[in-house]
């Protein structure tokens, strides 16, 4: 995968593949028919959280707009490979679409899955700007570096390099840099298909 232009791409294939309109997607998903057009024209990637709303709104997994190819058996990603790998970039909601995480996939390969683990480069921000989503399923995030901040509810939770978080994604959430911090952290979110 060279850059998130593919996900645009593949999520407007898909919807064209299902004769679904933007309109019904928009319907079906909770979005604005504007999100979803500059999600499949690339405008603008949002975090996870409308990602998984589309996927749900067409009826397939998220990894669908993320896949190489299918595999059954087990996937290894090796170190260099993932980072010589392209990643995913995803704006931060901001009106500027500056692009504070890089996503690196690490089971593209894996057919069927409902567990979509990433490793993620969290560039600083010293104000960082967001908005809370929430969807179904669970997210587990291990701070390999730096430091994060993670919004949750209604409590700001601030991990250090080691530190962990485990919650439910249906509470509103959201996870950046502490400010002027950058990060990598390991995500693994689940979504119930």
């Amino acid at each position: 995968m060279n850059n998130h232009s593919v996900v645009g791409a593949k999520i407007k294939g898909i919807r064209e593949t299902k004769n679904l309109s933007v309109e019904e997607i928009a319907e079906r998903s909770g979005l604005t028919v504007e999100q979803i057009n500059s999600i499949e024209n690339d405008v603008n990637l949002p975090s996870l959280g409308p990602l998984i709303k589309i996927a749900r709104a067409l009826g397939v997994r998220l990894g669908t707009f993320m896949d190489d190819n299918d595999d059954l058996g087990p996937i290894v990603t090796r170190a260099k490979d993932r980072e010589a790998d392209s990643s995913i970039s995803f704006s931060n909601g901001a009106t500027d679409a500056r692009k504070h995480m890089e996503y690196h996939p690490l089971a593209q390969q894996k057919a069927g899955r409902h567990m979509e683990p990433f490793v993620i480069d969290i560039n600083p921000e010293d104000t960082p700007e967001f908005q809370l989503s929430a969807h179904e399923g669970e997210e587990f995030i291990y701070v390999m570096e730096g430091e994060i901040e993670i919004v949750y509810g209604k409590e700001t939770y601030h991990l250090n390099e080691g530190d962990s978080i485990f919650y439910d994604s249906i509470v509103k959430h959201h996870v950046h840099g502490a400010p002027g911090k950058s990060a990598k952290i390991l995500a693994v979110v689940y979504i119930p298909f």
